[in-house]
């Protein structure tokens, strides 16, 4: 196999990178590094056309005299007999405005992925490649440099933000002469809001201890209990000479009944 990747930076960042197993590890488009192993092992997971393969394995880089690196891999199935093995050859050539990086050599696997169709099988390598090289072009963020760059924050002055414009307030249209200003309902006074507080207050005490039926039939009291009508004076007077008239007309009864029958 033949493949070419460019990517826009010079050839001595890239050779930094593969001079290091920690980045070349994190280069690795989705490792897993397992806790205890070297920099470049763990765990890949594979997507081939609509299938996902979990490998298990172990990547080293190692550089040759002639400027050129040998990239050698082996992966296991992590759930399956299936094994892959690379064989790579990595040379950097620069060019304008960047360097092409030609990846050429062998690779073997059995298992699942020998069943599947070989375009799928050789565009994912595709992908993995050119992810794994744009990966290693990326430079890292060093402490030095994040602590360098605050300082710039710091000192860099704020832009005073632009003032929005005030649009003058309409006029308030003149009211007609006679209009009749509407008047507010007056607040309830704190002696109002104390008075209906202590009756609910009292209505709670009382109800506590009673039955439900007690409670349902009690005759509502306080501010809610019912206004007796007014007596008016005309009543009054009436019920106070309808006694002795019918005193009178009783005993007048009486003494022409008594005459009637002496009479016979």
């Amino acid at each position: 196999m033949e493949h070419e990747v460019f990517v826009p930076v010079q050839a001595e960042r890239l050779r930094e990178a593969l001079a290091d197993p920690v980045r070349v590890a994190r280069a690795v488009p989705g490792l897993q590094q397992d806790a205890g192993t070297p920099p470049v092992s763990g765990r890949l997971k594979v997507r081939v056309g609509g299938h996902t393969i979990t490998y298990r394995g172990t990547v080293r880089v190692t550089a040759r005299d002639d400027g050129s690196y040998v990239v050698e891999g082996d992966a296991t199935e992590a759930r399956g007999p299936g094994t892959v093995k690379l064989a790579l050859a990595l040379t950097l050539t620069p060019s304008d405005g960047g360097t092409t990086v030609t990846i050429s050599g062998t690779t073997t696997a059995d298992g699942r992925v020998a069943d599947l169709p070989p375009d799928a099988v050789s565009a994912t390598m595709d992908r993995l490649l050119n992810r794994f090289v744009e990966n290693l072009a990326e430079a890292p963020e060093t402490p030095q440099s994040a602590a360098e760059r605050e300082p710039e924050r710091e000192t860099e002055p704020e832009k005073p933000e632009p003032q929005a414009e005030v649009e003058p307030a309409p006029e308030a249209e003149p009211s007609a002469p006679f209009a009749e200003e509407e008047q507010a309902p007056p607040a309830p006074s704190r002696v109002n809001r104390e008075d209906a507080v202590a009756e609910a207050a009292h209505a709670r005490r009382t109800m506590i201890g009673r039955s439900a039926e007690e409670v349902d039939h009690a005759p509502p009291r306080g501010r809610y209990a019912p206004v007796p009508a007014p007596e008016t004076a005309d009543a009054r007077a009436t019920l106070r000479w309808a006694a002795p008239a019918a005193a009178v007309a009783l005993a007048s009864a009486i003494a022409v009944t008594r005459a009637l029958r002496k009479r016979r």
